[in-house]
């Protein structure tokens, strides 16, 4: 029997453990895709205790909390931080087979030396002794992405953030083996105008930012252009779009009614449920091609539903794990929306998450479709609800049948808390473990382990480092 989470967790053959231990365990890593705060890791200071480190920042620690039956004040509330915790600790060793048990277990042993599981009986001890080495510099929140290895990190920001921790941090980067974050355009906000009041307010501050008055669709496209640019002057590469299904390609009157829809928005009308989709329409291709014109890439997170349950979400905020997978078809609107862009020359360099495993298959299809005139159409796996070792070997099939598994992106760990890049050691293993498995089953040549080899730095390091220029 072997001992959880072991030198060997998830190796299966000597290949594998080979493979890992020489190859891929120590490459750097660059998370094209996290939502860490950027204000944190510029600060640079001591982090109060665990419970802040660890389970505040984390949304999915908060589904698990809810399934438990916890009340809300234990979760986003005011409760104390060792409370919080402590209904933690209650709670992991019930979530045995969730990604999330492994991944904990994994962060408090790689960063903290932890070797127990966590429990209640230990809880206070892990607890105190954790957030003891948080008040030293070695557990400072820029010690600890290095203590993990991670070399360049893009955060999620909304064209109307202020971008003063970025440019803080380029600043501080002075040597090629410092720290480098940079801001992800992410403009969900701006494509969903349903509700007047709300998407007034978001206008005044975008229009503030850019210092551009909005008044029609004309007015939102320079101020989008002149944060785009300003994202772009503090390091950005990439942008982030969030969509549940892509919407059908702009139509001729689209700019019309888009402009008119904005302006009734302005004067504190409702827009239709036509309009809507005519602006969201034409405003999300008008962005795609803002990224081609500036060789910038896009990235596009399809097949989940977003903030269900809008009772708790008006006390916790967007983003608080209400979230659940589509079923929803996104295959052929995503074609018919990159064959527009690819017909006015305006398809940029593409990454394609799905969050829906049924529709994983098709979407990476779609993606490859389109791969030509040296634009890359990269599919790549999404973390969220299909963390398992099982369910990352199907993704990584998918890579291996719709696209030259070499040359993909590999992974993004979507981190909520510093320690979870943990989860790139954890997709390492995995990709190991399948090339091992399938070297010594005679699928894949012995003979040619040089090859293999680069395969997985690709997959795991090289080829996320390109994409984010380092």
């Amino acid at each position: 029997m072997r001992t959880f989470l072991d030198a060997n967790f998830l190796l299966q053959t000597d290949t594998a453990v080979e493979l890992f231990r020489r190859h891929a365990e120590r490459l750097p890593i660059a998370d094209y895709h996290t939502r860490l705060n950027a204000n944190l890791i510029a600060a640079n200071e001591p982090i109060a205790n665990l419970t802040a480190l660890w389970i505040e920042p984390d949304a999915a620690k908060w589904r698990l909390m809810r399934a438990a039956g916890l009340t809300e004040d234990y979760i986003t509330g005011n409760r104390p931080p060792y409370d919080k915790f402590e209904r933690w600790a209650e709670i992991l060793p019930q979530a045995m087979r969730h990604p999330i048990y492994h991944q904990a277990h994994m962060e408090l042993n790689r960063v903290f030396g932890i070797q127990e599981t966590l429990k209640p009986s230990n809880a206070r001890d892990i607890y105190e002794s954790c957030t003891a080495k948080l008040q030293t510099p070695e557990y400072l929140p820029q010690a600890i992405l290095r203590r993990l290895r991670v070399e360049t990190l893009a955060t999620t920001d909304d064209p109307a953030d202020t971008l003063e921790a970025h440019l803080a941090l380029r600043e501080q980067a002075t040597t090629a083996d410092d720290l480098r974050v940079l801001p992800t355009w992410a403009p969900s906000a701006v494509l969903d105008l349903r509700d007047a009041e709300r998407y007034n307010a978001y206008l005044d501050r975008l229009g503030a930012a850019a210092d551009v008055s909005i008044a029609g669709y004309g007015d939102l496209l320079d101020a989008l252009r002149r944060r785009h640019k300003a994202f772009g002057e503090a390091g950005c590469v990439a942008t982030l779009h969030r969509l549940t299904a892509f919407p059908d390609a702009p139509a001729a009157d689209d700019a019309e009614v888009a402009d008119a829809a904005l302006r009734k928005v302005r004067e504190g009308d409702a827009p239709t449920e036509d309009e809507c989709r005519s602006f969201r329409a034409m405003l999300l291709h008008d962005l795609a091609a803002m990224d081609a014109e500036e060789g910038r890439v896009q990235m596009f997170h399809v097949g989940a539903l977003y903030d269900l349950n809008p009772r708790i979400g008006k006390k916790s905020g967007p983003d608080a794990g209400f979230d659940a997978p589509s079923d929803r078809p996104t295959a052929e609107q995503m074609a018919r929306f990159f064959a527009q862009l690819d017909a006015e020359g305006n398809l940029a360099q593409t990454i394609v998450s799905c969050y829906s495993p049924s529709e994983s298959q098709a979407v990476a299809g779609v993606a490859a479709c389109f791969a030509d005139r040296g634009v890359r159409m990269h599919y790549a796996p999404a973390w969220w609800h299909i963390g398992r070792p099982a369910f990352l070997e199907a993704q990584l099939d998918v890579l291996s049948t719709e696209g030259l598994v070499a040359q993909s992106v590999g992974f993004a760990s979507g981190a909520r808390t510093l320690l979870a890049p943990v989860r790139h050691e954890y997709f390492r293993r995995v990709v190991c473990d399948v090339f091992g498995r399938e070297v010594e089953r005679g699928l894949l040549p012995a003979g040619d382990l040089s090859t293999i080899k680069r395969t997985i730095e690709n997959l795991c390091s090289t080829n996320a480092r390109r994409l984010m220029d380092c």
